[in-house]
């Protein structure tokens, strides 16, 4: 049988790993195979009209969507053919989601996709790995667009920080340092129009870590709020596992789950646990996209990593969903990076971070933020000045093209410089996520103050559920419309993330700036 190598699913070890030999041919594995939407053409031209802001194209339910634009009966069947004669299970396939799940062991996966998959050390641990293409057969060419899951490193990390001299104090909430705030007083200083997100659910992607109900319960108490129904849905075998450290993944789930619930208490949060690999990363974010029994309008995703550390095929397949998202009026808000202009790379450039770099998802930046009473003193970009005090990410994407509401808009480097911003720029939008100025969150049984752009994603994950239980309707994918009236944003023209600098108007730090929730809310049609 001719086979091809599949575009874009080119790995390459991790640095410093050595192979240990092959992997057990044994060990049993799920592999995610992505197929092609069956109306491509028409996916994008519903996308060029969103973005343009053409209020006649609704959002699409998720049947409507399956149907339309789906992967056909026919190319499911290609795919469910060529598992079974190498021996392999179809656990599960959704033509909405576009990917067929297969079960099979090393040996079998091995023989079907041309490769040798290997056991690998690395710094931190091992993982099942392998180097060069993936193969497919050359009747599947153009079919399966990403496999998915046959290395299983780790592939992002949280993006918060924790203000260290915190840490690791027990203190009620209502103790924390007086620079710091809750996600309510937030809402308060960005002026957020008043509401509860009442009828709508919050997905947020966890890939690690748990919660633990009586935190919750605990904290919006301290709040004076009654606390979410918060839920745990399982992707991959994965679940609510806290792992009692709070500066571990608890603390990102914790901040997600506080600061979206605080915004938001009204609105129901599920929360999508998956392995952090590319295949639960990509399973867990289709699956709450698609997810017809809670319908989640807005997704918060605070996980990622450097654009350089995924294979284009991961990406293609992880845009893909968002572009379904944004088709069916799901709103997907995610965290830039807290590493600054290089995002934690270490060859001297510029990197942004992904899913953050996705034109189709709400890339949230950082600022840090100086209050008087309940006005803004003062909002600049967060820059700790080194490495361990973070900064937010920001720059420009090597992967993804010029969006066409990015059009005409410049970068300003750290000298002053203005250069034409030539490829999907990041971030969009931003908030506060400076540490020192952080957020007061509790997370097993620890009272801390937690910063990042893991925190401003789920603060505008709370801000659009607000709105959208307000008006009763999805906002959607609302790029287009915050870069039509950059004037509902508090523009930040002090400060730098690295290479990068704040600059009037959109800049490669904090996008247009902080939001203006009550003029947010009437771009979105309240």
């Amino acid at each position: 049988m001719a086979t091809r190598p599949l575009r874009g699913s080119e790995r390459r070890p991790l640095p410093n790993t050595r192979a240990l030999g092959p992997a057990d041919p044994a060990e049993r594995l799920e592999v995610t195979v992505v197929v092609r939407p069956s109306n491509r053409q028409g996916l994008k031209d519903r996308l060029q009209k969103l973005a343009h802001g053409e209020r006649s194209v609704g959002p699409l339910s998720r049947a409507e969507f399956a149907r339309q634009y789906g992967a056909s009966r026919a190319d499911l069947d290609a795919v469910r053919e060529f598992a079974e004669a190498h021996g392999l299970a179809v656990v599960q396939e959704h033509a909405g989601r576009c990917t067929v799940v297969l079960s099979g062991t090393v040996a079998q996966f091995n023989d079907a996709f041309g490769i040798q998959l290997q056991h690998c050390s690395c710094p931190g641990g091992t993982y099942r790995g392998r180097a060069g293409p993936v193969y497919i057969p050359a009747e599947l060419d153009g079919i399966i667009e990403a496999v998915i899951g046959l290395d299983n490193r780790p592939q992002a990390r949280a993006h918060f920080r924790v203000k260290v001299s915190e840490a690791r104090r027990r203190l009620r909430p209502a103790q924390a340092a007086a620079a710091s705030f809750t996600p309510v007083q937030l809402a308060t200083l960005y002026d957020f129009p008043q509401g509860d997100g009442k009828g709508e659910c919050i997905a947020l992607i966890e890939l690690g870590g748990g919660y633990q109900p009586q935190d919750i319960q605990t904290y919006f108490s301290g709040l004076g709020l009654t606390a979410p129904a918060v839920t745990a849905v399982s992707v991959d075998q994965a679940s609510n596992q806290p792992t009692g450290d709070p500066s571990g993944p608890d603390g990102e789930v914790m901040l997600d789950i506080e600061v979206a619930g605080a915004i938001a208490p009204a609105a129901a949060i599920a929360v999508y646990f998956a392995p952090n690999t590319d295949a639960g990363f990509l399973d867990a974010v289709t699956t709450a996209i698609h997810d017809s029994v809670r319908k989640p309008s807005v997704v918060s995703v605070s996980w990622g990593g450097p654009e350089s550390t995924w294979t284009q095929q991961s990406m293609s397949a992880m845009d893909q969903a968002f572009q379904a998202a944004a088709a069916m009026g799901v709103t997907v808000c995610i965290a830039a990076g807290d590493s600054g202009s290089s995002d934690g790379v270490s060859d001297g450039g510029n990197h942004v971070d992904f899913p953050a770099s996705s034109p189709n998802v709400l890339a949230c930046g950082g600022t840090s933020l100086q209050a008087n009473g309940t006005t803004i003193a003062s909002e600049v970009v967060w820059n700790g000045g080194n490495p361990a005090s973070g900064a937010g990410g920001g720059g420009v994407s090597t992967f993804f093209a010029l969006p066409s509401w990015q059009k005409g808009l410049d970068t300003t480097d750290a000298e002053g410089s203005r250069s034409p911003l030539a490829n999907r720029g990041v971030p969009d939008v931003s908030a506060d996520a400076d540490p020192q100025t952080g957020y007061e969150v509790l997370v097993d049984g620890t009272s801390a103050v937690y910063g990042g752009t893991s925190a401003v994603a789920p603060l505008w994950a709370g801000l659009i559920a607000r709105i959208n239980g307000l008006t009763g309707r999805a906002a959607g994918f609302v790029n287009a419309a915050l870069y039509g009236q950059p004037s509902a944003l508090h523009d930040i023209t002090q400060g730098n993330n690295g290479a990068f600098a704040a600059s009037p108007g959109w800049d490669a730090c904090t996008g247009l700036g902080s939001p203006d929730g009550t003029k947010v809310a009437a771009i979105a049609g309240l």
